[in-house]
């Protein structure tokens, strides 16, 4: 049996998404720059995705560009913005969790004359408001969130923040890497007072290597790539068709059937939480604090309803990670991201994990696709396998 576990890292396609990207890479392949039918053709399926998603968010199609995926979004929201607004402001508040996507080209822009603070978050990943709106000063120029934490499923109360950094300082950009929301909250960026919003393909059973961003159309961005000047100057370069009619695709499927989905998933992750805490030395995170052993529905809901952080005391989480493998179960120690560094997590260092608990992280990350049986045998497989490498460990 498999068991494919890591579906934040990336999912699996859907029947309907791998059609239409054949179709547009075998059959309409014109460039949707060309102005011969060819190319009209494809500049439809720009056109239908970018209505998908607008019609997804509640904005206007124009609000779209597309990029390469949510690394791309988030570095042209961050430097596009930096760089287009700076006379208004060189001041930018982030949190301690963000991924390295939003946190990297913050840093960027702190060695080019920005100024960066990061507000810390609770033991639960949760940003700590007042610290949040304490920082904000005269030359704040932009707040970057991310909706929901990619190694500890943290939500971060965005509807709330926006309105009261808004309050304090009127002309706030708020950006939010949406990258682990989308297709898990209804994320409406005008009824949540968000300016920029980053979403990406591999996520919502789209493909990999296709993003999009969402730009208010009272934000004015500088682009940073150059060339033909396509997206209305702000992503240059020939756009990927078949991979944007493949997101465009996933979004129309994404809400179907919204609440149904989210449900079961929230019901697995209960239940993944309740079982293996069975076993010793076990440690759950980033669930609030109020939780007792009974895991309510009601505080498992305060996560995302698809990523489980779980430390198991004295087994080192690459071990785990390979000898699951070779069950055929997949996951993830701490993220798919940050499992390329070897630094500790920003995140679990944040949120004050003990440093021997760090190194026996593992990430279950779920998507409306998995079963209740491929959660039974994979707890069934980490109960055999924990016990017997506890055995290796040094006194």
């Amino acid at each position: 049996m498999e068991a494919y576990l890591d579906n934040s890292a990336t999912t699996k396609i859907t029947d309907k998404v791998r059609n239409i990207m054949e179709k547009a890479l075998w059959e309409d392949y014109g460039n949707p720059s060309s102005m011969h039918m060819m190319g009209v053709i494809a500049e439809r399926y720009m056109k239908d995705a970018a209505s998908n998603i607008a019609d997804c968010l509640k904005i206007l199609p124009k609000e779209i560009i597309f990029t390469s995926g949510g690394t791309e979004s988030n570095n042209l929201a961050l430097i596009g913005y930096a760089l287009a607004n700076h006379r208004r402001g060189k001041h930018i508040i982030t949190s301690s969790i963000e991924h390295p996507s939003v946190h990297e080209p913050l840093l960027f822009l702190s060695e080019n004359g920005f100024d960066l603070e990061f507000a810390p978050v609770d033991s639960t990943g949760r940003v700590i408001k007042d610290k949040l709106y304490e920082a904000i000063n005269d030359d704040t120029l932009m707040v970057s969130l991310m909706y929901v934490n990619n190694e500890i499923g943290a939500v971060q109360d965005i509807e709330e923040i926006a309105k009261e950094i808004k309050s304090i300082k009127k002309d706030i950009v708020l950006h939010v890497d949406g990258v682990q929301a989308f297709g898990k909250y209804r994320i409406y960026p005008k009824r949540l007072g968000i300016d920029l919003l980053s979403i990406s393909g591999h996520k919502i059973h789209g493909p990999k290597g296709i993003g999009a961003l969402y730009v208010g159309d009272h934000i004015r961005l500088k682009p940073i790539t150059f060339g033909g000047g396509h997206q209305k100057g702000l992503r240059s370069g020939t756009e990927n068709v078949p991979a944007i009619a493949g997101l465009g695709q996933a979004v129309l499927e994404l809400y179907e059937d919204f609440d149904d989905k989210i449900q079961k998933m929230y019901e697995l992750k209960q239940y993944f939480i309740r079982e293996i805490s069975k076993l010793e030395g076990v440690t759950i995170n980033g669930l609030p604090v109020e939780t007792t052993k009974e895991f309510e529905m009601e505080y498992i809901k305060m996560t995302a309803p698809h990523i489980i952080s779980v430390s198991l005391e004295g087994i080192r989480s690459e071990v785990l990670l390979h000898a699951l493998e070779e069950r055929g179960i997949y996951i993830s120690a701490g993220s798919a991201c940050s499992s390329n560094n070897p630094a500790p997590s920003a995140t679990l260092s944040a949120i004050g994990m003990p440093k021997e608990l760090m190194d026996s992280t593992i990430r279950i990350s779920l998507s409306d696709i998995n079963t209740k049986e491929e959660i039974d045998y994979a707890l069934e497989q980490i109960g055999d396998i924990v016990p017997y490498l506890r055995k290796f460990i040094r006194k």
